[in-house]
């Protein structure tokens, strides 16, 4: 595989003066547009760059039989839930502004890139996109937005090569996959399983 480059953005508000949405590439760039996030995504897919490009919001809620517990914490959320307000607001963001994502970059690309909801079949490819989500939280979180995106970077690459082993939220059963559904909405997809696709979870440390 080619040079990875990782990416991620710190999902929030873009309609005021002050954006609330951030995000950081380990190719150098970063912005505080989602616009900017597209350019920049488009032209490393031009290159030919594999890219594993994470957002900093819930990508996936479970799917529970026991009605009591359906806005449970998904686990390994230690006590940060994604049912809480904090979690229901950047959710509730990330659904439009991942879903727009997804098409700017399909229309800039003129087609679908190859994509993977999984490390395994990520490596195998040898190149497209892996999504992921990132867990920016605690002493791992940084002054603004676009230094929560770069914690989250330099996490996912601390924990390159086995990215899996990393995987803050372990498998909990079935899910409903948001970011599944953004990808059908924006046209990436027509398959349905991805609605039901856990994706790795990578939680920021300390600050370094």
């Amino acid at each position: 595989m080619r040079q990875l480059v990782v990416a991620c953005a710190d999902i929030g508000s873009m309609k005021n003066t002050k954006s609330n949405f951030g995000w950081h590439s380990s190719a150098g760039a970063e912005g505080c547009y989602a616009s900017e996030l597209v350019a920049h995504l488009a032209d490393l897919l031009a290159q030919g760059l594999p890219v594993a490009l994470g957002f900093e919001c819930p990508l996936f809620v479970p799917l529970r039989s026991d009605e009591r517990a359906l806005t449970n914490q998904r686990a390994g959320e230690e006590g940060k839930p994604w049912s809480a307000a904090a979690g229901c607001g950047a959710m509730g963001t990330g659904l439009v502004q991942v879903a727009w994502i997804l098409r700017q970059l399909r229309d800039r690309l003129s087609g679908v890139p190859a994509f993977s909801l999984t490390w395994s079949e990520f490596q195998q490819a040898r190149g497209g996109l892996f999504f992921w989500e990132a867990f920016v939280t605690g002493t791992g979180k940084r002054d603004g937005h676009v230094g929560d995106a770069r914690s989250a970077v330099e996490a996912f690459q601390a924990a390159l090569p086995t990215v899996d082993s990393a995987n803050a939220l372990p498998n909990d059963g079935a899910v409903l996959s948001l970011l599944g559904a953004a990808l059908i909405r924006a046209g990436w997809t027509k398959d349905v399983s991805v609605l039901s696709q856990q994706l790795v979870v990578i939680r920021t440390s300390a600050q370094v």
